[in-house]
C-alpha cells in the first residue's frame, strides 16, 4: 500500500461520477459526486488531504512523533493512526473521554496501528487550542509535531485545494457542496478555487458563526478577497452526530439508487441538505452541481456497535484484529 506522502494527485485523483435521479430531471440540474471516499482504502476523503502535507512537514523537520486530538470515534484519529504507521512515525492521540473507550471500533484500530492513546476529561480537552496547554504538550513530547483536532491548519489547505485542481481537469461545474465540521476542508476549497465557483458548506453541527470565523482565520494568511462561499447552518439535523430515523432512511434510499455509500454524520447530512435545497428551488435550471464525498465511512462501525443504526443496512467496516 502506498505511503500517504507518495500518492500522486495527477495519477490517483479521486473519481467523479454522474448521479441520475428523477428529482434532478424535474429541476433540470446535472449532479456529480466527487468520490474522495475512494482516494485511499483507509485514509479516505478529507482526512487524507489534510494529513498529506502535515506528514511531509513532520518528516522534513525530523519529527519522530505526531500528536493530535479527537473524540472517541474520531475519523481524524483513525486516519492519523494508520498514516503514521505506514510512515514509521509514532502517533499520540489526546482523546476526549474515558479509558473504557479504548476498545471501541475506532480506537481499537488506532491501537492496532500502534497509536498511544491518552484520555483526558472534557475540561482538559477544551484546552486543545490554548497556547499554554500546547506549549506544555510540546515540552512533554519534544519530538512531536502537533496537528490540531480534525487536521485543520494551514498545511491542510493545499492538500484539500487539490480537489479543485482535479475537478478543473474533470468537468465544468457551477456549485460545489461539502460538509463542514472544523472548517479546514471548506477553507482549502475556497483558497484554491479563487472565486471560480459557488461553494456551499453544510454545517453538520449547531454553531453560531464560529465555523465562519474558523474558515476566515485559516484564510487570513491569503491576500485574496473570497466572496464565493457561505456556510448553511440549518441542516445539522439536531447537532453533531445527531439524526432521526427518517434521515437515515432517506440516506439509505438515495445510496441504493445512486450506488454510493454515505454515513449520516458528514456526507449524509450534506446529501440531505442538497436534496432539501433542490426541492426549495435554490438552484437554477441548467446548474451543474458537485457533491464532495469526504469519506468517514469508518464511523459506521462505531455507530453500529452503539446501536445507533441497523448494521444489516449499512456497509460496516471490519473490526480490528483480536478485538
Amino acid at each position: 500500500m502506498n505511503k500517504i506522502n507518495t500518492l500522486k494527485k495527477s495519477k490517483e485523483m479521486s473519481p467523479i461520477n454522474t448521479i441520475n435521479h428523477p428529482l434532478f430531471t424535474k429541476h433540470k440540474v446535472e449532479v456529480f459526486i466527487k468520490r474522495d471516499d475512494l482516494i485511499h482504502p483507509i485514509i479516505s476523503g478529507n482526512k487524507w488531504r489534510k494529513l498529506k502535507y502535515n506528514i511531509s512537514a513532520a518528516r522534513k523537520m525530523g519529527k519522530t512523533q505526531i500528536l493530535s486530538f479527537g473524540g472517541a470515534y474520531s475519523n481524524h484519529i483513525h486516519a492519523l493512526a494508520y498514516a503514521c504507521k505506514i510512515n514509521n512515525i509514532k502517533a499520540i492521540g489526546i482523546i476526549r473521554g474515558e479509558q473504557h473507550y479504548q476498545h471501541n471500533f475506532t480506537l481499537s484500530w488506532a491501537s492496532h496501528w500502534s497509536m498511544t492513546l491518552q484520555f483526558v476529561d472534557r475540561k482538559t480537552y477544551k484546552l486543545r487550542h490554548n497556547e499554554e496547554f500546547l506549549a506544555q504538550l510540546q515540552q512533554k513530547y519534544p519530538n512531536a509535531y502537533i496537528i490540531p483536532e480534525g487536521g485543520s491548519n494551514h498545511l491542510a489547505l493545499p492538500g484539500v485545494g487539490e480537489v479543485i485542481t482535479e475537478l478543473n481537469e474533470q468537468l465544468e461545474y457551477d456549485y460545489l457542496l461539502t460538509p463542514v465540521g472544523s472548517g479546514g476542508t471548506l477553507a482549502g476549497l475556497i483558497n484554491a478555487d479563487q472565486n471560480q465557483h459557488k461553494l456551499l458548506g453544510i454545517a453538520v453541527l449547531k454553531q453560531d458563526g464560529y465555523l465562519t470565523d474558523e474558515v476566515n482565520q485559516l484564510l487570513a494568511a491569503h491576500a485574496s478577497n473570497f466572496e464565493n462561499w457561505e456556510i448553511l447552518n440549518q441542516f445539522h439535523r439536531g447537532g453533531y452526530g445527531k439524526y432521526k430515523t427518517a434521515d437515515t432512511e432517506r440516506i439509505l434510499q438515495f445510496s441504493q439508487q445512486a450506488g454510493v455509500p454515505f454515513e449520516p454524520v458528514y456526507s449524509g447530512k450534506m446529501l440531505l441538505a442538497f436534496l432539501d435545497l433542490l426541492a426549495q428551488g435554490y438552484f437554477q435550471a441548467g446548474a451543474k452541481i458537485v457533491l464532495l464525498h469526504t469519506g468517514g465511512l469508518q464511523g459506521l462501525g462505531g455507530m453500529a456497535e452503539r446501536g445507533l443504526l441497523n448494521a444489516d443496512q449499512w456497509p460496516i467496516p471490519a473490526h480490528a484484529p483480536n478485538c
